[in-house]
Formats: C-alpha cells, structure tokens, sequence
C-alpha cells in the first residue's frame, strides 16, 4: 500500500483545531432537539436556549473517546469490513433523486433502481459495500421508503449496508430489522452492522432529525458517519481554512454527542464541503477546491484518531461526458491517495449529488479499480525484480513467451473491465464511445447476477416487520 501524503503541516492542523474550538466557545451550536440538549446540560456545558457553549476540555476529552478503527459486520462474513486505518471502503452514490440515463434526459428514481444499484454493487469488485439511499425511489410513499430500501440491501447483496438517518422513529426501524437479520440486539451492539449518514445543518447546527438518528445509532452501538457539508461563500465563508475550521467545529460536536451517549461509539469524521460558484450559486463538487477539503479532511480526522469520510467520484457534470470523467478521477485520486476511509459517492454520481447514472456508476467502478490497484504500488520481490527473466531474455530479445510472463502478468498488471485498449480496427466495428460500452455492461451485469440466498425464517420475519409498520 502507497503511504497516504498530508497537504497540511502539523502546526497547520492545529491552527484549525484551535479555531474550531473558539467557535464552539465563543459563538456555541444550535441543537434542534430537546433530547441532545439535556444530554450536553448533564456534562455541564453551557446551554441557553438550543445554543450550546462547549468547552475544551469537554470537546478533547471526547473525541479521544472515540475508537481509531472498528469493524462493520456484513451478513457474508467474508463482506465484514473495517473502518479506519489504511483501508479503503469503496461504495455507490448516496441520496440521488433522478436517475440520468444514457440518452441525455433524466427521470425520477424508482424502487427498481435502488434494487439494481444494490445488485450492481453487490457484484462488483471494487465497491465494499451497497451503501445506503442509493437511489431516492420516489414511486413509494415517503413514510415507508426506508423501509423497502433496508430489505432491498438484506435481499439482494450480503455485503454491509447503511441504515436511515430521516429522524429516531427511522433509525429505530433499521436498527429493529438488522436485529431480525444478525440475532438481536445485544448481538449487534457487540458486532456493529449498520453505520448511517448524520449531517450538520450548516452553519452552526443540527436539526431533530438528524439528532435523533444520532441518538438512536449511539445507544444502539452502531457506527455512525458524522460529516458536514459548508458551502464556502455561502453557508461558510469565501476562506478555504476558515471553512475547514468551521466544518471541524460542526464534526467534532457531533462526535462530542456521541460519546456523551455511548462512549467508544464507532465514529466517522466526515466532510462533504464544497463551494459555491459565485456566478449562480451552486454548489460545486468537481472543483479543485472540493478536492483540498477531501485532502484536508483525511489529515484532520488522521489527527483527531478517527476514521474517515469524504470525496468520491464527484463531478457538476449533467451527462456521462468528458467533464464527468477528469472531475470525478480528480476528487477520487485525491480522496484515495490522502487517505479517506469511506468514500460514499464512488460510483454513479452526476449532478452535483442530483442524479444517479448506471453509465457513470460503470466508469466509477472502473476508475475505483484503476486506484485500487495504484494504491498497491510497487512489487520488491523476486518476481518483482524479475533480474532471472531479465537475465535469460538478454539484450535484443522479448519476455511475451517467458514463464515469468505468465506467471506475473495477471498480478503485477490490472485488465480493465470497460477501458478499450484494443486497435482503431478491432475497435471501429462497433465504435463504441464509454458512455455506449458502460450502458452495455451495465445490462449484462444486472441480467447475470444472482443475490445471495437469504434464509426463507429471516425472510418473512422482515416481511411481517414491513408490513406491520405499514399498517
């Protein structure tokens, strides 16, 4: 494994540091729910109103709470992943509320496009795990959507999935059909299975629906991703460390509440931040901008001890096109080389978080295995020096028919599995651009894949679990 590079100094990271815990002295958060704030009253931080002042001494001594590295148990114990140090957890897109197709135009998502983005990702090498909210399938009722979203990943992968932040009731939920799947609670709270998406409502706040999934997946032991998304020049200022302080100081109180809660809570930092283009005021995720903050944010977490979350393969293009392609390769080296844990939004993302494509999701997989296999870097063994091949073949030869060739070739080289390498002629029979390979391949995955057998008791436990909170 290549060695992560830092884009900051030390005495960087603490600058930032230091003034985050400022804000959080001096300026205080707002927590929308009556719950967390009785929590903070309890460890003595100063609370008027839904404003909280923290301290130092409080937010430091929390963090540290916080395990380095923990592990997220899949329902194929094969698939169990851990979360922290050197690893990388590669996974589809998150919360997209369209589905962009190859032709241009775009529709709202369905159930069956979650269905097949869980099947995509449960077939592919490089994506770890499902996710969560893969696909916004906007065809079943708001009140029960998480629902159908939890049994789709139980159903159709056995890798680990993401459980609903929308509020405690859906938490609760989440945690109530895992427990169904893996044995019960207590088992789960040993073995943690679910890990959830909770954000800050930038600047300064969290509303009661994230805190209560926060507080839900706390006290049920279960991982939770605690990330904030500042729109520099908007939700934040036009200052890219001013930003990060602002960002840190969000992430760290949310981790603060987190082991007030449950201490040793399995946490991830996260950041999401971007900024805004100052010519309409969208937010911007292909930018460089973008990719410093991922950068930023792997060092910062690297600091604090805690796993990380950031980055993707995030672009602002509409289509599967060139812009599509160099913006996501930068945010997603940048994400990969600096260390970033988990990477919500590998594969699939358009639109600045709007759109899903299945075409984009097949380049992403792509891109993920093409740094997946740089992120190895370099062989020093004998076979790695060849010197004997080397040797034998002498100047004026070629090594196409060695054994060594053979015998090297398929672990020392990657084979792409939608890049064309062909010749102009074998490749100009059909003449197929990325964006036509990619909605080719994507059918073909989808109509060879078989999901995992589910046990049929676990099965309909599920089912009768749905349809009673249906009801």
């Amino acid at each position: 494994m290549l060695p992560k590079y830092d884009v900051l100094t030390q005495e960087q990271v603490e600058i930032i540091h230091n003034e985050s815990i400022k804000i959080l002295e001096e300026v205080g958060m707002d927590f929308d729910y009556e719950p967390a704030l009785e929590v903070f009253r309890a460890q003595g931080q100063k609370v008027e109103g839904n404003r909280v002042h923290f301290t130092r001494e409080f937010i430091e001594g929390k963090v540290k709470l916080a395990p380095s590295q923990f592990t997220l148990h899949a329902r194929n114990p094969e698939h169990n992943l851990v979360c922290g140090g050197e690893n990388i957890i590669y996974m589809p897109g998150y919360g997209a509320p369209f589905i962009q197709l190859a032709d241009g135009t775009r529709r709202k998502s369905t159930m069956q496009d979650y269905d097949n983005i869980v099947k995509l990702a449960g077939a592919s090498k490089n994506m770890h795990m499902t996710g969560g909210t893969v696909a916004e399938p906007q065809d079943i009722p708001d009140e029960i959507r998480h629902l159908k979203m939890i049994y789709s990943s139980i159903k159709n992968s056995d890798k680990c999935f993401m459980g609903s932040a929308e509020g405690r009731e859906r938490a609760e939920d989440s945690i109530e059909m895992v427990s169904l799947l893996f044995g019960g609670k207590e088992v789960i709270k040993e073995k943690p299975v679910l890990i959830s998406l909770i954000n800050s409502l930038t600047p300064l706040k969290y509303d009661e629906r994230m805190l209560g999934a926060l507080m839900a997946y706390a006290e049920a032991g279960q991982a939770v991703v605690i990330a904030s998304l500042v729109m520099a020049g908007s939700t934040g200022p036009a200052a890219l460390v001013g930003t990060l302080a602002l960002q840190n100081a969000e992430v760290l109180a949310g981790i603060a509440l987190a082991q007030s809660i449950n201490p040793g809570t399995p946490v991830v930092y996260g950041s999401t931040s971007a900024l805004s283009d100052m010519r309409n005021g969208s937010l911007s995720i292909g930018s460089p901008e973008c990719a410093l903050f991922i950068s930023a944010s792997a060092q910062i977490a690297r600091y604090y001890g805690v796993p990380s979350r950031s980055g993707g393969g995030l672009n602002d293009s509409k289509i599967v096109d060139a812009q599509a392609g160099y913006e996501s390769m930068m945010t997603l080296m940048a994400t990969t080389v600096t260390g970033i844990n988990f990477v919500l939004h590998t594969a699939g993302i358009l639109q600045y978080f709007m759109a899903i494509s299945y075409e984009k999701f097949m380049m992403d997989d792509e891109m993920a295995g093409m740094l997946l296999h740089y992120m190895k870097g370099f062989n020093f063994d004998e076979d790695g020096l060849a010197f004997d091949a080397i040797a034998k073949v002498g100047p004026g030869g070629h090594f196409l028919t060695q054994k060594h060739t053979r015998k090297n070739h398929k672990k020392e080289f990657r084979t792409p599995q939608l890049s064309d390498r062909s010749a102009y002629e074998a490749w100009s029979k059909e003449s197929l651009d990325t964006n036509q390979r990619a909605h080719k391949q994507w059918q073909e995955v989808l109509a060879s894949y078989v999901a995992p057998a589910l046990d049929e008791s676990i099965d309909n436990l599920l089912l009768e679990f749905i349809a009673k909170r249906s009801e």
